[in-house]
């Protein structure tokens, strides 16, 4: 059996809630993919809820970083006195070395339903090279 620090049997040894329903619904996930498609390498990197404009992409001596960090705060409030916030903050920080020299000037990224999308050409130099086989 896995340790699961997350899992409810393990928070309900820590904390109590009257109603199971109560309960915070907690997940990870791992959201990191890099995968090569005909002469392009891509980045895929899983930042749910994070807005575009909340996105930093860097690349430098062949690391690529994302980062993207979001917080809501709502309140509402009845005659003065809180009687509902709710905080949310989500943060993502990935780091990658790309496996292949890349041709830096083809670099996007682009975000969408949660995910960012980097991709860049594959340098000519890293591609492979067919080799005529000669004999005597």
């Amino acid at each position: 059996m896995r340790f699961d620090p997350l899992s409810r049997s393990f928070l309900r040894s820590f904390f109590t809630w009257e109603d199971e329903e109560e309960m915070p619904e907690l997940k990870m996930t791992e959201g990191l993919d890099i995968y090569e498609e005909d002469d392009k390498i891509y980045v895929k990197a899983v930042v749910p809820g994070v807005p575009a404009e909340r996105v930093d992409v860097t690349f430098e001596d062949g690391v690529l970083r994302i980062r993207a960090k979001v917080e809501d705060k709502k309140e509402e409030k009845e005659k003065k006195r809180v009687v509902y916030r709710m905080d949310r903050v989500a943060s993502f920080d990935y780091t990658a070395t790309i496996p292949r020299p890349i041709e830096e000037d083809t670099l996007e990224a682009k975000v969408e339903n949660g995910v960012v999308v980097v991709s860049a050409k594959i340098a000519e130099a890293a591609k492979a090279k067919k080799i005529p086989v000669k004999t005597k």
